[in-house]
């Protein structure tokens, strides 16, 4: 499934709006259900307000995990956009003793010291 930048920009302002709706929305009935559970003084009425306040919490928590799927969605994107790195292998093609005859002159010449007596 490719969907295209707009498509992304257009369903996480979308969803986007949807929690700040809900967000206000639920604080509004949070300040009625404040009042009633005030006037009211009855432990049911405190049980369902502390649910909607949980539930107000987890949309902001949402609205927040939104931003980062966002995130997530474009650094895929822009991986994809990326062309494919190169890969580059090197192969020794000879036998073990050249091989070793090859390493021991590197290690030689990185290991050169200067005699102060030359």
């Amino acid at each position: 499934m490719n969907l295209n930048k707009t498509d992304t920009d257009d369903d996480y302002e979308f969803a986007r709006q949807k929690y700040y709706d809900l967000l206000e929305k639920g604080d509004q009935a949070l300040d009625l259900m404040i009042e009633l559970a005030r006037d009211s003084e009855h432990p049911r009425a405190f049980e369902v307000l502390s649910n909607m306040l949980k539930q107000n919490a987890e949309i902001a928590d949402r609205l927040l995990d939104n931003q980062k799927k966002k995130k997530d969605i474009e650094k895929i994107g822009n991986q994809q956009a990326l062309p494919n790195s190169m890969t580059q292998n090197n192969v020794f093609v000879g036998s073990t003793t050249d091989l070793q005859k090859m390493l021991a002159k590197k290690f030689e010449e990185k290991s050169h010291v200067i005699d102060p007596e030359e």
